[in-house]
């Protein structure tokens, strides 16, 4: 039988829940990510064995329900957790610093406390990014869900819980250099890259260690087919870096012109230069300017 257990995991006030769980809901990969009964539920790669974690965002704390196959990997999914809710962040320190630029002001007033969502496996993220260059966040989801059920490890009978759509684990480097490219509906190109990744980080030439960014960028931008936006996306959502910044995404350029902001890169950047050390943050607020479901709660 799984082990269940509660945990209420706490965090720096405020925290605007909104955009935190609209975007993992947004881009969840069906069978790995879901939200279910209130809560953003994921299945999770452990020492032990496959997990599940169910997050629900709350008044006074996130309820962390942990589904395990051992218990002794109890920690190392709240730790996970954790990351993927960014709830070590200090959202006094990083609102202080965007509410001084006038343009942010009222943003970051709307709703302040907004987080960077993570990921709990910078590999599985890095794959992701690549699925995810120039098309739609569905056709991204739907690229994603192929490989899962291809290659994903199937989660054991009754982890993942009644009425569930939780079938597999995320599939790891190793298992994905197995991919046929015949079997990926996508460019010749971005087979190629992705391909190429795998390879890189299931052979360690490429580690994603969130503890060496600059090293993991550097190794992850001397790959062909990878370029700023892939390594800054795996950056802010799967490394940690509170300043990694996307001025060439399409959100972005959007939600600049809307607000008055230079709509050339380099310019922005210029212009970013008043949101560091946190313009990840600045990412989140300047997304918040547009229509799109990643800042919705879901449900």
């Amino acid at each position: 039988m799984p082990h269940a257990e509660e945990r209420t995991l706490g965090f720096t006030a405020p925290l605007c829940p909104d955009n935190l769980f609209g975007h993992l809901v947004a881009t969840a990969v069906p069978g790995v990510e879901e939200w279910h009964d209130g809560a953003y539920r994921r299945s999770l790669t452990l020492p032990g064995g496959p997990g599940v974690v169910a997050l629900r965002p709350g008044a006074d704390g996130i309820t962390a329900v942990l589904t395990l196959t051992n218990p002794a990997d109890a920690d190392r999914a709240t730790t996970l957790a954790r990351r993927i809710l960014d709830l070590d962040a200090d959202p006094v320190a990083v609102d202080a610093t965007l509410r001084a630029d006038p343009v942010l002001t009222p943003l970051v007033d709307a709703a302040p406390g907004r987080r960077v969502p993570g990921s709990p496996d910078p590999d599985e993220f890095a794959v992701r990014a690549v699925l995810g260059q120039q098309v739609s966040t569905a056709a991204a989801r739907t690229h994603a869900a192929r490989l899962v059920r291809g290659h994903g490890a199937p989660l054991p009978d009754g982890l993942a819980g009644p009425g569930s759509t939780l079938t597999h684990l995320f599939p790891g480097a190793p298992a994905l250099t197995a991919v046929d490219p015949d079997e990926l509906g996508m460019p010749q190109t971005r087979k190629r890259t992705l391909l190429t990744l795998v390879r890189a980080l299931a052979d360690g030439d490429v580690v994603l260690d969130p503890d060496d960014v600059p090293a993991a960028r550097a190794a992850l931008g001397a790959l062909p087919g990878i370029g700023p936006w892939t390594v800054d996306s795996v950056a802010m959502r799967a490394l940690g870096d509170p300043d990694a910044f996307l001025p060439s995404d399409l959100g972005i350029r959007v939600a600049a012109e809307r607000l008055g902001l230079p709509g050339r890169d380099r310019d922005l950047v210029a212009r970013a230069e008043a949101w560091r050390p946190y313009r990840a943050y600045a990412t989140q607020y300047l997304w918040a300017a547009l229509d799109h479901a990643v800042n919705v709660m879901p449900g």
